[in-house]
């Protein structure tokens, strides 16, 4: 007999470890895979609520969630890391690779116009945005491996996939720096690389979100919202569905793939 869509999305008894536990999307990351039977380890840069989010996955769904703060700017952490997950119990099923460099105004050579980009911002965003999820790729690999139904989720972007329409900053203090966009097209190749390399045993798939509302001057949600079909800003609740999809058994022959998640805004 076929088994059950409920069936296969439960992941009771399988364990993940999720990168920007404490950002907005990763809250939604975090909740997900939790609402779904996943243990979790959580892991932000040192200065996050981590243990207030771990407390939050433990009352509301009763599975085990421990933290693990960590900057993967840093290589010495991303190694403490990698050997924490590799000697703790529980093994590893789902390995997401959230967190992000996505910088502010207030780092030199980040938010400028490209003539001013530094290879300084240039260099701490693929740290941290490509060469980190490397490192835990191959890390944690042999640890996926020894579980059932594993697989790797990486975040991108739809500017990994597509140029900036620079019309939508005019007027405002937002940019969209050459480093952002050339890490997360980065990071989906690799999702490719990975998904040959690590098949069949660890499934490698990618997410690339759309724009997030948060508060952005309301003349670029105007302009974003009427260059996209669906007519809005993403809210986080819009990526549940794909990370329960990508992390559970209902996608278990889907390998090396990017799933837009964006109202459509890559078909215009």
């Amino acid at each position: 007999m076929t088994a059950t869509v409920a069936t296969r999305i439960n992941l009771r008894g399988r364990r993940a470890l999720v990168t920007g536990a404490c950002g907005g999307i990763g809250r939604v990351i975090v909740h997900t895979l939790a609402e779904l039977g996943a243990d979790i380890i959580l892991v932000d840069r040192p200065e996050s609520d981590l243990e207030m989010i771990a407390q939050s996955l433990r009352t509301a769904w009763g599975v085990r969630a421990t933290c693990f703060p960590c900057d993967l700017e840093l290589e010495v952490q991303r190694r403490s890391l990698i050997e924490y997950a590799n000697l703790s119990d529980g093994g590893l099923a789902v390995l997401i690779n959230n967190a992000a460099f996505v910088g502010t105004s207030t780092i030199e050579g980040w938010a400028v116009p490209f003539a001013d980009q530094s290879i300084t911002a240039w260099r701490r965003a693929l740290e941290v945005n490509l060469t980190a999820v490397f490192e835990l790729c191959q890390g944690l690999h042999a640890l996926l491996r020894r579980s059932d139904g594993a697989n790797i989720i990486n975040v991108g972007s739809i500017y990994g996939l597509l140029g900036p329409d620079y019309s939508l900053y005019s007027g405002t203090s937002m940019a969209n720096p050459a480093a952002y966009g050339a890490s997360k097209g980065g990071l989906i190749q690799l999702t490719r690389w990975l998904a040959t390399t690590m098949a069949p045993e660890v499934r490698v798939n990618s997410i690339s979100p759309g724009g997030v509302l948060r508060g952005q001057p309301e003349a670029f949600v105007q302009r974003y919202s009427q260059r996209t079909p669906l007519g809005r800003m993403a809210a986080e609740s819009d990526f549940q569905g794909a990370i329960a999809y990508l992390a559970s058994d209902l996608s278990s022959y889907v390998t090396g793939q990017n799933l837009s998640v964006d109202g459509g805004w890559g078909i215009w």
